[in-house]
């Protein structure tokens, strides 16, 4: 039994270590891509990279909820996300170009993919979402790893934060006001997003692959900006 538990405890060591592994190769395409874009392009496309991987509580969680068999290769097969990376860009059309050139590489194969920014969830939540497979290299061979990719833009990641503080605090039964607050300041993030790109190509010329077709940009609705500062002023300051 000493032995069985003790071989469990190796094998879920490994299985996390693979994911710690792919999570790294991803940061390191990134990396290679954002020094490009610096150094050959003279542009900057993305602002903030963050990542995480899924604590086990976390993990057997969502085994749990999923009702999916809590056994590796189970978890290996049902559970996509326990690896994460975000990438933040400067603009709507970043999100795209970022999107293409990391799905495009050869050893990156689309599991999945989730275009929140064209259709966004019905709370206002805007990103894209790409559940990617990359082989990791190990002394006993390649292993594919599942990692889940968000791209989005810093107007949308403020927002995303703003709503997953709102939705702990209140244990995900959020009033009514607060939800219609936060749908409303999804429409500013929008419209902050749409004229920051204008302003951009005004001065630098078009951003990303950005072509000039996407319809004219709003101007910014500035009680709405205003409540979005005001929500998230309230989330923050009250116990």
């Amino acid at each position: 039994m000493l032995v069985y538990a003790r071989q469990m405890r190796e094998d879920f060591a490994r299985f996390m270590m693979e994911y710690q592994f792919a999570v790294d190769e991803v940061l390191t395409k990134v990396t290679i891509l954002r020094e490009e874009f610096r150094h050959l392009h003279r542009y900057n496309p993305i602002e903030h990279v963050a990542s995480r991987i899924k604590t086990p509580d976390s993990i057997l969680e969502k085994v749990s909820r999923k009702q999916c068999a809590p056994t590796l290769p189970s978890i290996r097969e049902n559970i996509t996300d326990i690896a994460g990376v975000r990438i933040t860009c400067s603009f709507i059309a970043d999100t795209y170009r970022i999107l293409e050139a990391l799905t495009s590489q050869d050893d990156v194969r689309v599991v999945d993919l989730k275009d929140y920014i064209a259709h966004p969830k019905s709370n206002g939540y805007k990103s894209l979402h790409a559940i990617i497979e990359i082989p990791v290299f190990l002394s006993t061979g390649a292993v594919p790893v599942t990692v889940e990719v968000q791209i989005r833009t810093v107007a949308m990641d403020f927002w995303a934060s703003l709503e997953h503080k709102i939705f702990y605090k209140y244990n995900g039964a959020v009033p009514g006001h607060l939800a219609t607050d936060l749908t409303e300041a999804a429409a500013a993030a929008e419209q902050l997003d749409h004229r920051m790109e204008q302003l951009h190509a005004e001065v630098h010329g078009p951003a990303g692959s950005y072509d000039g077709d996407q319809p004219a940009a709003p101007q910014l609705d500035e009680a709405l900006l205003h409540r979005l500062w005001e929500l998230s002023r309230r989330t923050t300051e009250s116990p």
